[in-house]
């Protein structure tokens, strides 16, 4: 190799070089102007991925007829189980506090509110959601005999709170506590209405109670 090939070539390594140095540079200049918090936010986010995938239990329970075999965290409510991971989104999340009654399900013919219950706590158990409430045959298309009543009745403006509200009025029947108005309304307390459709609620549900109806 002559004295110019030798020149050439230390030319092109000290060019290399300098290229790697400023990439190097440039990146340790990004990553010293990036703000701890979002470093934070970064490493909180692939935590908290580690965390969900070994966290995750196996849960078996039945929805709507349909037994389910699931994985899900300890800390997943009823609710967010029914909603996020099996799109049953006719339970509502109102207040997500068990106030509101709008999440109103059945565990084994029970009333529950799904946002004050864990998912793991329902192992085994039968849950009924709007989506599966019918009589009889359970693929049948006909209303239950309680949403007919209240769209007679016009026991709903907005709808929102109606799935928890239909759900409550059905297991208030089941429970004997559907005697008078006035037992009605004392029963169906947990349940709010923010448009005020109480009354038509309460006739709703006395006419299903007095037609005697299969709940």
């Amino acid at each position: 190799m002559n004295d110019t090939e030798n020149l050439d070539s230390e030319l092109g390594n000290s060019t290399s070089s300098r290229r790697i140095f400023l990439k190097q540079s440039s990146a340790l200049a990004a990553l010293a102007m990036t703000p701890p918090t979002a470093v934070a936010a970064v490493n909180t986010g692939i935590q908290e991925k580690i965390a969900t995938a070994l966290e995750q239990m196996p849960l078996r329970l039945t929805i709507n007829g349909k037994v389910q075999q699931l994985s899900i965290e300890p800390r997943v409510t009823l609710l967010d189980l029914l909603r996020e991971q099996l799109h049953l989104t006719g339970t509502k999340k109102g207040c997500d506090h068990g106030q509101c009654g709008a999440c109103t399900v059945h565990v084994d013919g029970a009333r529950v509110n799904s946002c004050l219950t864990l998912a793991m706590t329902t192992e085994g158990c039968t849950v009924t959601t709007i989506e599966g409430l019918t009589v009889g045959d359970p693929a049948t298309t006909l209303l239950h005999p309680m949403q007919e009543a209240f769209i007679k009745h016009d026991g709903f403006q907005c709808g929102y709170c109606t799935p928890g509200q239909i759900m409550s009025a059905v297991a208030c029947i089941r429970e004997g506590h559907a005697n008078t108005p006035e037992e009605v309304r004392e029963y169906m307390s947990g349940n709010i209405c923010r448009c005020g459709a109480y009354a038509n609620i309460v006739n709703a549900i006395m006419d299903v109670k007095k037609k005697g109806a299969r709940v």
